[in-house]
């Protein structure tokens, strides 16, 4: 079986949580914590870093700290996971949807600036796959109408913007260290930011709220979002080894790239934009119209073969659960609906070995060359 993710775990991950059971700091209280949150902040370049149980749980955080409260609108991709829509919808907020640019798949910075009314607070930027949005644009739009930037960084570990991290921009980032993520905690989320009220309230934020003169006296609800020490001492040991995970990250997508070249029934990520060279936090696929095989169609002939996939982001103006909730009626974002059912992404982890990623590459090309032509 080849996954479509296998975690790459060969540093000081069992050093570290060894350390971890000799001291019996486990919870959230141990040092593991503030290490973490210390470095990667630093890797990042941001002041504070504050460690929270998962990436969801962080962009939850960063919203309500951010301040988006009941009618807020904030302007975000339609093509993203539920998480960031799901955290403005729970604020109370509006979430106010752009399509994708159907080269680089992230959100189409030009069609921002339309969608901005009176009640516009924040740009929520989402990172996708591998190339930053452009984000020299969206500061210039947002210090132009006075608005909040918050930064999912998620799937940017070890990426750049014009040679400045990626969460790094904006009032506030957030990161994911879920385990198909460059750095990976099995299950964990980070907030980052300069601003010393803003990470304080992050702080309270994720540990229920609790007050310094009575701990179990609640002024306002909060969350458990809390990281273990273990988790952390994971996360640490990953981190150091940061630079060689994005190394191969990029060769594993330049094998991608020249064992695919020649399928073209299939576009392929972009090797680089106008900021920075693609990281390839996954290697997606867009199957081409002309051809009558449907991404399903595929996963299935690979499965078939052993190889594990997994499809590309559903639009939040499909999404069932807000089209139950009355949100997005009529809106129409036909690049993003076209790369939801058109697109998926191959095994992408960094424990996947070279030959793995060219038996993948020789599935699919098998695959695709028994697919009938719609054209003719």
């Amino acid at each position: 079986m080849i996954p479509v993710n296998t975690p790459l775990l060969d540093g000081n991950e069992k050093k570290y949580l060894l350390e971890c059971i000799e001291t019996q700091w486990i919870s959230s209280e141990g040092p593991f914590v503030k290490r973490f949150e210390d470095q990667f902040a630093a890797t990042v370049g941001r002041k504070h870093g504050i460690a929270c149980a998962n990436g969801s749980g962080a962009l939850d955080i960063a919203v309500a700290a951010a301040g988006i409260g009941p009618g807020d609108e904030v302007i975000l991709p339609t093509f993203t996971i539920i998480s960031p829509a799901a955290s403005i919808v729970r604020a109370g907020g509006v979430p106010v949807l752009v399509d994708s640019d159907p080269n680089t798949w992230n959100m189409r910075v030009q069609a921002i600036e339309q969608k901005i009314t009176s009640k516009t607070k924040a740009i929520l930027v989402v990172h996708i796959y591998g190339l930053p949005v452009e984000m020299d644009a969206i500061l210039a739009l947002a210090e132009r109408h006075n608005l909040i930037v918050i930064e999912d960084a998620a799937e940017m570990h070890g990426q750049t913007h014009r040679d400045r991290p990626c969460g790094s921009f904006g009032l506030i980032s957030t990161f994911s260290f879920y385990p198909n993520k460059h750095v990976t905690c099995g299950e964990g989320g980070m907030v980052v930011c300069d601003d010393d009220r803003i990470a304080e309230r992050c702080r309270k934020l994720r540990n229920l709220c609790f007050e310094p003169e009575r701990r179990f006296v609640h002024h306002e609800l909060g969350w458990n979002y809390r990281m273990t020490n273990m988790q952390a001492a994971v996360g640490l040991a990953q981190l150091e080894k940061l630079p060689q995970h994005v190394q191969r990250k990029r060769e594993m997508g330049l094998r991608y790239q020249q064992r695919l070249a020649d399928a073209s029934e299939i576009q392929l990520p972009l090797t680089r934009n106008d900021a920075a060279e693609n990281i390839y936090w996954v290697f997606g696929i867009v199957i081409s119209d002309a051809v009558a095989l449907t991404p399903e169609d595929l996963a299935a002939g690979l499965a078939k073969r052993k190889i594990g996939t997994r499809p590309f982001f559903w639009p939040m103006h499909q999404q069932p659960i807000f089209e139950s909730m009355g949100l997005f009626q009529g809106q129409s974002f036909p690049v993003a609906e076209r790369l939801a059912r058109r697109g998926l992404y191959l095994p992408s982890g960094l424990g996947i070995k070279n030959n793995e990623i060219d038996e993948v590459c020789d599935a699919v090309k098998s695959i695709l060359s028994g697919a009938s032509r719609i054209d003719g």
